[in-house]
């Protein structure tokens, strides 16, 4: 069995990009196992086994036991560094803007991309896109007003927050949404992409 870590992960998947953008900050070495949402990879036996939900990213560990949802992932990757916060609070913070992604953003900006650059923008799915919109619209409002004060999204520092949200909202426009009356949340992705850390979801950087 490997000494590293291996993470199963469609590379476009932004819940999957963010275990690369964590090791990227936190220069943790890993393998990287290219699996398709598309495909039925997730669900084999062997990968069920590793994820009875059949979602990516999933990560094992060394030792064989595995981790599921990318936030959890993202907690045991910072454990211990500066980006899960400080004390009780700001560890707590951090993790309330973790469910707001789960809950508030992905749901409307992740799976209005889902929509369009996984599934082509399928006729019957216009009306789903549509319902999405004004979910996806508040959340960006949320950030907008977070980020109107302050450079990061928790408790005034790059933290793992920062990393769950920049995923889906640096390519919100892949699923239809404006991000032009979002001057803070353009900013906040600006600062984020200079940070020395940053590694771009795409290859070619687009």
């Amino acid at each position: 069995m490997s000494d590293r870590i291996r993470i199963f992960g469609d590379s476009i998947s932004g819940n999957c990009y963010k275990q690369k953008l964590a090791c990227s900050e936190l220069g943790v070495d890993y393998d990287w196992v290219e699996t398709s949402v598309l495909d039925g990879s997730t669900h084999t036996p062997e990968f069920l086994a590793m994820n009875p939900n059949g979602k990516v990213p999933v990560m094992q560990l060394p030792d064989g036991r595995c981790l599921s949802e990318s936030n959890a992932i993202l907690s045991w990757l910072a454990d211990g560094s500066e980006l899960v916060g400080g004390d009780r609070y700001e560890r707590a913070n951090v993790l309330r803007w973790l469910f707001f992604e789960q809950y508030s953003h992905e749901p409307y900006i992740a799976t209005s991309r889902f929509i369009v650059r996984y599934l082509g923008s399928p006729p019957e799915r216009q009306a789903d896109l549509e319902a999405k919109r004004p979910g996806g619209y508040k959340a960006l409002d949320v950030m907008e007003e977070q980020l109107e004060n302050d450079d990061w999204i928790a408790n005034g520092g790059f933290s793992i927050a920062d990393i769950a949200l920049y995923a889906y909202t640096h390519v919100a426009g892949e699923g239809g949404f404006d991000l032009g009356k979002y001057p803070a949340v353009q900013q906040w992705i600006a600062r984020l992409e200079a940070r020395k850390g940053f590694l771009p979801m795409y290859s070619d950087g687009h």
